[in-house]
């Protein structure tokens, strides 16, 4: 399941995405125009800083704006920062992960495919995308 911190992060990047070059967007902006709390946002933003999505700004004039184009971040890129990996199993997040079936489990082929499906939606998708389907 995807937490609200993720849903949020995404919701957060299609609404700057959707600021186009104007410059940093006040976090208050941000806070009111999504109903989120500006203590919630704050933790997002940072994590977002933290991970290159986003460049923050403090004083007059300041708040946060996208570091790359909408077109270049991928809703996959967005999630997995906020998330960590998307993977359904264990055995699949972690390639040295200690599993005496991995040779002979009758699930592993299913959730391959399940991981595979995941990825291509959400790495196929891209803030650019979601603001044009927004308007």
């Amino acid at each position: 399941m995807i937490s609200t911190k993720g849903r949020y992060a995404v919701r957060v990047m299609i609404d700057l995405a959707g600021c186009g070059k104007d410059g940093y967007i006040p976090l208050r902006d941000i806070a009111a125009r999504q109903e989120i709390s500006k203590k919630y946002l704050e933790i997002i933003m940072k994590e977002l800083a933290d991970g290159g999505m986003v460049k923050g700004a403090s004083g007059k004039g300041g708040g946060y704006k996208l570091c790359r184009a909408p077109e270049e971040y991928t809703i996959g890129e967005i999630l997995e920062l906020m998330e960590g990996t998307l993977c359904p199993v264990a055995c699949l997040a972690d390639k040295n992960y200690p599993c005496s079936r991995k040779d002979k489990c009758p699930t592993l082929p299913m959730w391959k495919e399940y991981d595979r499906l995941s990825r291509d939606f959400f790495y196929s998708r891209t803030l650019a995308g979601l603001v044009a389907d927004k308007k």
